[in-house]
């Protein structure tokens, strides 16, 4: 078995040049540590004897490669997860969103979905889906398919059950899905609102404006000036008065754009200011 030691600095240096010269993946601002614990798990899973196949397998077998971008991108998420910060969400910036007459929002580094359902489960109970538009992106396409498809494992039920309880919900949450054997299918109508497309943020613009974004627990991956970029791109789809929620270990304070921006919740919200 490979032991974590093995893998040197230099060559996860040409593995991300590889990776971006072959298939256009850029790895190089990602947060080395992050990387290379990525990497030395997808070692340990698919059984390579060295870091060397590994990096032969990336180079001679381009399906291979999907693999290894979903395993170093894999966003570990659930429905309604930190459920306060749904709460928030629910009781303080959602009335405010529906003063707009359609509401956009953009969940981005949404991984299998469960978040953007999250957010349809929300609007629906605030008499607001029917003029929003959620728009779910991942760089990884084969995520998004499970999103597209709305099926998530039974077992996990009972936890978003009770994240959803947590978050202010008033139904049973059971009547959002109908169980099948060991796994459930959510209601076709949350998916009504839904639009899933891929997305790069280390390397796409901006393709709509937003009184909304919401990207958590993705830039803690990225290394400042990364971070830097995306927060721009944030900024260049969001409304004037429009919200950016982050994830609990994130922050927009040492960004040169908070001078922009207002806290508005202990839960990682800001608001962007007029005076922009």
């Amino acid at each position: 078995m490979l032991e974590p030691s093995i893998v040197k600095d230099e060559e996860v240096e040409y593995l991300i040049r590889d990776v971006y010269d072959l298939y256009g993946y850029d790895f190089s601002r990602y947060s080395r540590a992050s990387f290379k614990r990525r990497v030395n798990r997808l070692c340990l899973i698919d059984k390579f004897t060295s870091f060397a196949e590994l990096r032969y397998t990336i180079i001679t077998e381009p399906d291979y490669l999907k693999r290894f971008v979903e395993e170093i991108t894999v966003n570990v998420t659930e429905m309604f997860r930190d459920p306060l910060f749904f709460k928030e969400l629910r009781e303080q910036i959602l009335p405010h969103l529906g003063t707009f007459p359609l509401i956009r929002i953009w969940v981005a580094g949404c991984s299998t979905g469960e978040e953007a359902y999250s957010m349809a489960i929300l609007l629906k109970e605030a008499g607001l889906y029917d003029k929003c538009l959620i728009y779910g992106t991942d760089l990884n396409p084969s995520v998004l398919e499970q999103a597209r498809s709305g099926v998530f494992p039974m077992h996990q039920m009972k936890q978003y059950s009770e994240n959803y309880m947590l978050s202010g919900g008033k139904k049973d949450f059971s009547e959002y899905y109908t169980a099948n054997y060991d796994s459930v299918q959510f209601d076709k109508s949350l998916q009504k609102k839904l639009i899933l497309s891929t997305h790069n943020l280390v390397s796409d613009s901006s393709f709509n404006s937003f009184q909304l974004i919401i990207c958590r627990n993705v830039l803690i991956y990225f290394e400042k000036d990364l971070q830097e970029r995306v927060f721009k791109l944030f900024d260049d789809s969001l409304e004037n008065l429009g919200y950016l929620a982050l994830g609990s270990k994130e922050t927009l304070r040492f960004s040169n754009l908070k001078k922009s921006y207002e806290t508005v919740s202990e839960q990682k919200i800001w608001k962007k200011t007029e005076h922009h």
